[in-house]
């Protein structure tokens, strides 16, 4: 069998939490912070854990991470 691909994508994205979860960068903090709220940017720091559904879509990227 050959070995399964890593989405380089997805390496460069999200990484794997010890307790499984799929750790990932805030959205919506890329550009146009003078229209957001300074609550916005202030809740928007550092990473998040993703949700279930998304979490599935994205270990199935990351075959080796797990």
């Amino acid at each position: 069998m050959p070995k399964m691909k890593t989405k380089s994508s997805a390496k460069k994205r999200f990484k794997i939490s010890a307790t499984g979860k799929v750790i990932a960068g805030q959205a919506g903090k890329q550009h146009g912070m003078i229209k957001r709220t300074k609550k916005f940017i202030r809740n928007a720091r550092g990473t998040t854990a993703l949700s279930a559904p998304d979490a599935k879509i994205i270990k199935g990227f990351m075959p080796y991470d797990r």
